[in-house]
């Protein structure tokens, strides 16, 4: 099944360089968790602050469905 990924800020540097910015379609198994789906790209789970399913915040634990759209974004620092 399809899912959209689009990395932000830093997580970025995770996608191919020609996607950097973009919003990218993937191949998933069934049942597959955010969680996986972020170790499969391998993202540090400790480099991901929020995640949004389809515009609303979601868990790692959270299971992907056909066609959901994730965001995936850093901590922010500001000064």
């Amino acid at each position: 099944m399809q899912v959209q990924i689009q990395l932000f800020a830093t997580l970025t540097d995770y996608l191919p360089k020609d996607s950097r910015g973009k919003a990218i379609n993937l191949e998933v198994d069934p049942g597959t968790s955010i969680q996986e789906l972020l170790q499969e790209l391998q993202i540090p789970q400790d480099l991901v602050k929020l995640i949004f399913k389809n515009g609303i915040q979601a868990q790692n634990k959270d299971i992907l469905e056909e066609n959901d759209r994730i965001g995936v974004f850093p901590p922010i620092g500001g000064g």
